[in-house]
Parts: structure tokens; C-alpha cells; sequence
């Protein structure tokens, strides 16, 4: 074997101190901001429980939200998208106001009873907190890609206490097909350090039991994969939806906060007729409930559609929790039909749905493994792949490009949309 030369060795031991150095400043910055806003977010949920009648003034904080972007935050109004296009192109640092104007709007929207999630929030916190090293490390914009792709994975990670999932999360959302491999070291190290600052600060992730589970053979996976396809297209219809009365809304109403007004009249108006509150805020109890019993078969499309109205009108927030929700209900539903264990096919659906609506099926089957163990690994891998396959070209992330297609043929609704 030939020794490996001095200067290239001394190059790549500089290159990881300095990536490994860089990752662990973000880590800290995205740990530390999510922690934060899971606390605000506990207390929120735990306000609106205790005073139900909150939800009767979710028409007035989405306009108060609504208002507070269009005065403060249209440069940052994109979002996750913004943050994807930033890598894409990159053309400017995102300007820092992006962190606490989604902060504040999240615990609004869950405080008053919206129906959104908490991914995107600290996923736009983790990209915007790390842009700021731009300045201070002078980085050029090849490095900057990198950076802001270590943040989305350490915001993603520190959220939900997934680490490795949260890194290859941050290299697959990015183009449908392809994965960024010249990030891989800073989104692995600021993925699992930002967990570990978390959990520093005490943060403590919600743990959901598989209660039974079905052998691996023949009638099983095929009956996964059918799962799976299903899956798929509940994602695909989601996005989808919300895309669709996103743009409704913007071309109908002009003004801006008046869109997440009407939108909380039409949420608010739903609980008081439901005369529950199970289809709003995050829904962790009920995600805990589709492991553990059976449930009604139409809780997923109850969640969907209120999460739907949220969204799409223009509260804050994120996709991937009601996500988990609407695939752990829609799974608890048809493990009869399936004849498997239904807290095994709730798992499923709740890694599934999201893998078909992000577009992300590595960093799902590996979400599923860290949250349910090994076992899960080849059901996943099925479930997974199959919704990813049936969902589409179209996703929750309007910047994600397609790389490389599903198919060889897609669909000519699939191409007008990229």
C-alpha cells in the first residue's frame, strides 16, 4: 500500500477541523433556539388546553401574524423555501428576523388553536441562525450551500430527536433524486451534536411504543406495500391541497393578514361544531393513541383538512407533525383491512405519509428505525419507498427540483409543475 501523501492528508485533516468546528457553532445555535421554542411550544398547547375558549380568538392572532410578516418579515416570507432556493442559488444571506418572526408565529398559531406542525419552524431557526456565520467566517457561496444545509439538519434533528435522519434529511430535501454528498460531514455532526445540546438543556421527546408486530414474509409485504402506495397518495393529496388553496387565497384576497383570519374563522368555526379540539395544535396525544387502540377511521381526514385551512391561509408552523398524524390515524385505520397490528401500521403510516409528501424516503425509513427500532427497518424500507413512488413529483416544498424522476415517464400534471 502507498503512503498517502503529507499535503493531502494535512489538507483533509484542515478541511474536517474546519467543517467539524463550523458544524458544532451551528449545532449550538439551532439545539439551543429549539429547545426554546419546544418549551414556548409546551406551554402554548398547555394555555390552549386549560382555556379552550382561546380557539374563539384564532381568527384575530391569524391576523395579527399575518400582519406582523407583512410588515416585518416578506423577505423571509418563503420559508423553508426560501431557505431551499438559497442553497439552490444562493444570492443573498437570509436576514436574521427569519428565527424569531417564525418562533413568535408558531406559538401564536398553536397558542390560539391552528392545526400546523413545529418542523418548519425550527428548520427556518437551525438555516437562519447558521446564514449569520456567512458573515462572520467571510465563507464563499459554495461553502454558504453547505452551512445552510448543516442548519436545516440541525433544526430538523433538534426537533424531533432523530439525528441521523435529520442529516440526510438536510442532503435529500433538496432535489427529488440526488443527494448532496459534499455535505455530509457538516450535516452528520451538526445533526447529532444538535440533538445532544437539546437534550442538554432538558428537552424530552415524545416516545411511542409498537405494541405488536407482524413476521416478515410473503402476505406482510405485500400487504406494506399496498399500505404504502396508499400512503403515498394521501401525501401527494396534501400537498397538493394546500398548494392549491395556497394560491386560491392569494389571488382572491389581496390583503395578506386576511388570509390566515378567515382561514382561523373556518378552523375555529369546525371545533365549535366538532365540539373537540383533537384536530388542532400538534395532536401528540392522539399519534400516542393510534399505537395504542384502535381509533375512528376518519381522524386522518378530519387533521388533514383543518391542517389544510391552516397552512394554506397562511399560518406558521410546519407540515411534518400533522403529517405524522394524519399517516399514524390513516395506518391505525386500515391495519383491520390489512389484517396487521395496528400500532405497527400506525408507525408505518407515520413515516410513510411524510417520506411521499417530502419526498424523502432514506430519511424516513431512518426516522422510523431511530423512533421504533430495528425491526421497523424492512417494513419501512417498503412502506416508505412505496409512498414515495405513488406521491408524485409534487411535494410540501415547492423549491425541492427534481434531480432524476421516479419514473421514466412522469406524469404530464408531474411535468407542468417543475
Amino acid at each position: 500500500m502507498k503512503p498517502i501523501p503529507l499535503i493531502p492528508s494535512l489538507r483533509l485533516l484542515l478541511h474536517v477541523g474546519k467543517w467539524c468546528s463550523i458544524a458544532l457553532v451551528v449545532a449550538l445555535l439551532a439545539g439551543t433556539a429549539s429547545a426554546f421554542f419546544l418549551f414556548a411550544l409546551e406551554m402554548a398547547t398547555r394555555w390552549r388546553q386549560t382555556w379552550p375558549w382561546l380557539i374563539a380568538l384564532l381568527p384575530a392572532a391569524g391576523f395579527a401574524v399575518g400582519w406582523l410578516y407583512l410588515r416585518l418579515g416578506q423577505e423571509v416570507e418563503g420559508g423553508n423555501n426560501l431557505l431551499i432556493d438559497e442553497i439552490h442559488d444562493p444570492r443573498r444571506v437570509v436576514p436574521l428576523r427569519m428565527a424569531p418572526l417564525v418562533l413568535l408565529g408558531t406559538v401564536v398559531s398553536h397558542l390560539f388553536g391552528a392545526s400546523v406542525g413545529r418542523e418548519g419552524t425550527a428548520v427556518q431557526m437551525g438555516g437562519a441562525l447558521a446564514d449569520q456565520l456567512t458573515h462572520v467566517l467571510r465563507l464563499p457561496a459554495v461553502d454558504r450551500r453547505i452551512l445552510l444545509m448543516a442548519g436545516i439538519g440541525a433544526g430538523f434533528s433538534s426537533v424531533f430527536g432523530t439525528p441521523v435522519a435529520g442529516a440526510v434529511f438536510a442532503l435529500e430535501v433538496l432535489a427529488i433524486g440526488r443527494l448532496r454528498y459534499d455535505a455530509i460531514l457538516p450535516c452528520v455532526v451538526a445533526a447529532i451534536a444538535a440533538d445532544q445540546v437539546g437534550q442538554a438543556w432538558g428537552v424530552h421527546h415524545t416516545h411511542y411504543a409498537v405494541l405488536g408486530w407482524a413476521p416478515l414474509a410473503l402476505w406482510s409485504a405485500a400487504a406494506v406495500l399496498l399500505a404504502g402506495i396508499v400512503f403515498g397518495l394521501a401525501g401527494r393529496l396534501f400537498a397538493l391541497a394546500t398548494h392549491a388553496l395556497s394560491g386560491f387565497m392569494k389571488r382572491r384576497i389581496a390583503y395578506a393578514p386576511l388570509r390566515p383570519a378567515m382561514g382561523g374563522v373556518v378552523v375555529a368555526l369546525a371545533v365549535l361544531a366538532l365540539g373537540s379540539q383533537r384536530y388542532v395544535g400538534l395532536g401528540i396525544e392522539v399519534i400516542v393513541e393510534a399505537f395504542a387502540q384502535p381509533l375512528a377511521p376518519w381522524d386522518w381526514l378530519g387533521k388533514g383538512l383543518l391542517t389544510i385551512v391552516s397552512l394554506g391561509t397562511g399560518f406558521k408552523g410546519g407540515e411534518v407533525t400533522p403529517l405524522f398524524y394524519i399517516g399514524a390515524t390513516l395506518g391505525n385505520a386500515m391495519a383491520p383491512l390489512l389484517h396487521l397490528p395496528f400500532s405497527m401500521l400506525a408507525a408505518l403510516g407515520f413515516v410513510a405519509v411524510f417520506a411521499g409528501a417530502a419526498n424523502t424516503p432514506l430519511a424516513s425509513i431512518i426516522m422510523a428505525i431511530e423512533l421504533f427500532g430495528p425491526q421497523i427497518g424492512p417494513f419501512a424500507a417498503l412502506a416508505c419507498v412505496a409512498s414515495y413512488l405513488f406521491s408524485g413529483h409534487a411535494g410540501i416544498y415547492r423549491a425541492q427540483r427534481v434531480a432524476l424522476h421516479k419514473h421514466e415517464a412522469p406524469a404530464a400534471d408531474d411535468r407542468a409543475q417543475h
